[in-house]
C-alpha cells in the first residue's frame, strides 16, 4: 500500500512572537519542519504534502531545493481537521495517511514506522502519550476493552475526564478512504 506523509506547517506561531513563520525556528541550527521532513522521508514515503498558510513564501523559499514537497496552500487556517482536508484532493484512496506536524522536530523516524504500520491493516492509528501534568492536552477516552471512544480537549473534559494521563499527541494514521 501507498504512503502519503501531510505535514501541517501553516500556523502563524503566534505564541513564539516572531515574524518568523513558526516552521522555520530553529532546533540544533535547523529550522524545525527540516527535521520533520527529514523523519518522514526515512520512511520512503511516496509523496510528502506540507501544508502552508501564514509565512508560505518563505517556508518555500527555503526549501525550494527539494522538489519531492508537494507545497498546498491553505489561504484560511481553519484548524488541524481542515489543514488536512487541503491535502486529500492530492492524496490517492489507496493509500495510508500519515500526519505530521511541522513545528514536532523530535519525532523519530522508527515511531513514526511503528504508527503507520498500525494502519495498514485499515484502521485508524493514533500516537498518545502519558503525562503527569496532562493540563492542556486532549484526553483520550478508552472503553472497558481498552478501546479509543473519545478524545476530549481539556476545555470540554468532565472533571473525572481531566484526571486521565493520557493525552493525544495529534499525530495520527489511516487508510486515505
Amino acid at each position: 500500500m501507498k504512503l502519503e506523509v501531510v505535514v501541517l506547517a501553516a500556523g502563524k506561531g503566534t505564541r513564539m512572537r516572531s515574524a518568523l513563520p513558526k516552521v522555520l525556528h530553529l532546533v540544533a541550527g535547523r529550522p524545525m519542519l527540516s527535521h520533520v521532513l527529514e523523519s518522514a522521508q526515512k520512511l520512503s514515503p511516496d509523496h510528502i504534502h506540507v501544508v502552508c498558510g501564514h509565512g508560505a513564501a518563505q517556508v518555500r523559499e527555503y526549501f525550494s531545493h527539494d522538489p519531492t514537497i508537494n507545497w498546498i496552500f491553505q489561504a484560511e487556517q481553519m484548524g488541524t481537521g481542515h489543514a488536512v482536508c487541503q491535502a486529500l484532493p492530492d492524496i490517492s484512496t489507496q493509500s495510508t495517511v500519515l500526519v505530521l506536524y511541522g513545528d514536532i522536530p523530535l519525532i523519530l523516524p522508527g515511531t513514526l514506522q511503528r504508527l503507520t504500520d498500525e494502519a495498514r491493516d485499515g484502521s485508524l492509528a493514533l500516537l498518545s502519550a502519558s503525562f503527569d501534568n496532562p493540563h492542556g492536552y486532549g484526553r483520550v477516552v478508552r472503553d472497558s476493552d481498552n478501546a479509543i471512544c473519545a478524545i476530549v480537549e481539556e476545555a470540554d473534559a468532565s472533571s473525572d475526564q481531566r484526571k486521565i494521563s493520557e493525552i493525544n499527541t495529534g499525530f495520527i494514521a489511516a487508510p486515505a478512504e
